[in-house]
């Protein structure tokens, strides 16, 4: 086993709720050794009554590898099984690179701002 395989991981999930929408705001390393912390966080989420919204904000991610974008993709098709509209708020350099790079930019609701996300969501209540 790898040392990377065993390094903590460097992501931080905070969550709250928005009228229509729950937030997820995501800091730091989306990383295969990140995906459990973000799982975890999601599982919380997933028990919920489904919500029209929610909004991942990804404004403050510094890095995200394969196993990042996979649970990404994940999320948007738990998403998409529940009814709840998936909106990644925040997208900019790394994560504006990354989803480019991999052509996935056009299968995600994609916004430079959280805020544009947010708007969206609050005034689709």
């Amino acid at each position: 086993m790898s040392s990377e395989a065993n390094r903590k991981p460097t992501l931080s999930v905070t969550s709250g709720l928005s009228r229509n929408a729950v937030i997820l705001r995501l800091e730091g390393e989306l990383d295969v050794n990140a995906v459990p912390v973000l799982r975890e966080h999601l599982q919380r989420i997933w028990e919920l009554p489904p919500q029209p919204f929610l909004i991942l904000d990804l404004g403050q991610v510094a890095f995200c590898d394969s196993m990042g974008m996979n649970e990404l993709l994940s999320v948007m098709q738990r998403c998409e099984a529940r009814g709840t509209r998936l909106l990644l708020g925040g997208v900019h350099g790394v994560m504006a690179r990354v989803l480019s790079i991999t052509g996935l930019r056009h299968a995600f609701e994609v916004f430079a701002r959280f805020d544009d996300a947010l708007r969206l969501a609050v005034a689709a209540s």
